[in-house]
């Protein structure tokens, strides 16, 4: 739903440009009840956030600032951090009696709206759009609607493991996700089921190619080389490399049975290249199942969305 997209891609539509240019255009939108989005340029002492609106200046009172602030459940640092970026609202009215005009705002609202017409509706399957917000070791946040925020662990990213989300995304990022359930009300995403099966990751590969990977894990018996975020290899042990390492590897064979890709380093990538990025298998619609593994793989990687 186009109308409850995450916080930064609304400002440049020109609905909304159109909206913010005069004081007649805003009251407009006031009576539409449109979601319209701007700048924070300011979070007060109070915790109040001031908006850049272009025509006038506009303000979203703490407790209209997210939903939860005033309850406690969510907690203030998510109004601070909006600073320097846009924030979604509703216009509850314009306030004439200062010396200046005054927009009065209301996130809360939009986000109240974004949870009643879409989150609310949403399923375990559902494949939806999402932008990361910030990073941490166990996972990455991201803003599915009017800035209600959800989170994919780092286990559910891609098949590939990493050691941090920063080794797959950066803020800013404008991802998909699959939706896989909910916790006390709140939506929990997974990623890797729209990043290919290992059959259709390992057919964009071929016996005999020199590629670019990077190393991701190193154990006793090899080192497990990435070469797409969901299909990695495995290589014999050779001195001098370290996780994170980019390397030109030699496939040697392609073993779909056991789901293995055997490889050979001919050496470090000192330009720094990266693997061949995977595209999305899948971007819209629903799943109800997904299966990783080959048909005759001992292994067998699954996720049901219907259970």
């Amino acid at each position: 739903m186009t109308e409850f997209l995450p916080e930064g891609r609304r400002l440049a539509y020109k609905e909304n440009t159109a909206a913010l240019q005069s004081a007649r255009t805003l009251m407009q939108a006031a009576v539409s009840g449109a979601i319209l989005e701007a700048s924070c340029t300011v979070c007060d002492a109070e915790h109040n956030m001031h908006v850049d609106l272009g025509c006038m200046k506009g303000i979203i009172p703490r407790s209209e600032g997210a939903i939860g602030i005033e309850s406690g459940a969510t907690r203030d640092i998510a109004l601070i951090s909006r600073v320097g970026k846009p924030v979604c609202f509703r216009i509850t009215k314009i306030d004439e009696t200062g010396s200046e005009p005054l927009a009065i705002l209301s996130r809360k609202a939009a986000q109240e709206e974004a949870d009643r017409e879409y989150v609310s509706k949403l399923t375990p399957g559902d494949i939806i759009g999402a932008r990361v917000t910030h990073l941490e070791q166990f996972g990455c946040f991201v803003d599915i609607g009017c800035g209600i925020a959800s989170m994919i662990p780092i286990d559910a990213i891609s098949v590939s493991r990493i050691v941090h989300p920063a080794n797959r995304f950066s803020v800013g990022d404008d991802i998909f996700a699959v939706v896989k359930g909910r916790d006390q009300g709140h939506i929990c995403l997974t990623h890797k089921e729209l990043l290919g099966t290992w059959q259709q990751n390992a057919e964009r590969f071929a016996v005999g190619e020199t590629v670019p990977g990077i190393v991701r894990s190193i154990e006793d018996y090899g080192i497990f080389i990435e070469l797409a975020p969901n299909l990695a290899g495995l290589a014999e042990l050779k001195s001098g490399i370290k996780v994170g390492d980019c390397v030109c590897v030699y496939i040697k064979a392609i073993i779909p049975e056991k789901m293995k890709i055997k490889l050979i380093i001919v050496n470090c990538c000192d330009d720094g290249c990266v693997p061949l990025e995977a595209p999305y298998f899948i971007t819209e619609g629903h799943i109800d199942r997904w299966v990783y593994s080959t048909p005759d793989a001992p292994k067998y990687i699954v996720t049901d969305f219907s259970e």
